[in-house]
C-alpha cells in the first residue's frame, strides 16, 4: 500500500547546525537540498501529492535574519528552480497566508504557480506562511461572507473554502528531528492521517529514512472508524 499524499513536517534544520558549530543558516541550505532529492524521488515511488511545511506562522518569532534568509531562499529558488521543476511536470501551490511577505516574495509565487499550474506529474504544495488555525478562521470568514445557511454547510463544503481545496488529505504525515505534535499544521485535513515520527534531522532524511517511513505506511490498517 502506497500512501497517494504525503505531509511533512521538515523540522531539525537549526539543530542540524547548531550540533556542527555551523550558523543556522547552515541548516536550512542543507535542508533544501534534501527537498529537491526528494522530488526527484517521491514520484518514482508512486506518490501524487507532496505537502511541505516550509514556513509557519509562528516563525516570525525567529531571529529577524534567520527569517530573512527563509524568504530570500525561497525566493531564489522558485525563481532558479521553476524550469526543472517544469520539466519534472511538478505542479506546484503555495498554501498559507501572503499578506505581510516582502512583494518580492509574493511576485515570485505567483509567476511559479502560473508556470507550473498546468503539469500533470507530482502535486507539490509548499505550505509558507502557514498556520492551520488561521487557515479554519479564514474559511468560516469566507462563509459568512458568502452568507451560507446553516444547512448548507457540510465537510465537503467546508473543505472547499480551505487554502488545500481540491487536494486529498493526506495519508501520511511524516515529523522529522524526534518532536510528536502537529505544531499547527493541517489540523483539518489530518483528521485520519497516519502519523510517522523520527529522530532523524531534517537535513540527514535521506531517501532510505523516506522509504522507512513507507514501509511502516505500508503496515498499517486504516478503518476509518470501523472494523
Amino acid at each position: 500500500m502506497v500512501p497517494k499524499h504525503i505531509a511533512i513536517i521538515m523540522d531539525g534544520n537549526g539543530r542540524w547546525a547548531v550540533s556542527r558549530g555551523l550558523p543556522r543558516i547552515n541548516g536550512h541550505k542543507e535542508g533544501i537540498k534534501r527537498i529537491e532529492e526528494l522530488l526527484r524521488y517521491a514520484p518514482t515511488k508512486g506518490i501524487k501529492y507532496l505537502t511541505l511545511y516550509a514556513f509557519s506562522t509562528e516563525n516570525w518569532r525567529r531571529p529577524k535574519e534567520e527569517v530573512g534568509f527563509l524568504f530570500s531562499a525561497f525566493e531564489r529558488y522558485l525563481n532558479s528552480r521553476r524550469n526543472d521543476l517544469k520539466e519534472n511536470r511538478v505542479r506546484l501551490r503555495v498554501i498559507g497566508e501572503r499578506k505581510g511577505l516582502p512583494t518580492n516574495l509574493v511576485r515570485a509565487i505567483e509567476t511559479a504557480e502560473k508556470f507550473l499550474a498546468d503539469e500533470d506529474g507530482l502535486s507539490l504544495q509548499i505550505c509558507f506562511n502557514y498556520g492551520a488555525r488561521q487557515e479554519l478562521v479564514n474559511a468560516v470568514r469566507a462563509i459568512v461572507r458568502d452568507r451560507l445557511k446553516e444547512g448548507d454547510i457540510t465537510e465537503d463544503l467546508f473543505s472547499s473554502y480551505l487554502y488545500t481545496a481540491g487536494i486529498p488529505d493526506p495519508d501520511l504525515i511524516i515529523r522529522t528531528s524526534g518532536e510528536m505534535r502537529l505544531s499547527n499544521f493541517l489540523l483539518w485535513q489530518a483528521s485520519y492521517s497516519e502519523f510517522y515520527f523520527t529522530d532523524i534531522l531534517w537535513p540527514d532524511f535521506s531517501e532510505t529514512e523516506f522509504d522507512k517511513a513507507l514501509a511502516e505506511f505500508s503496515n498499517r490498517k486504516r478503518r476509518y472508524g470501523g472494523v
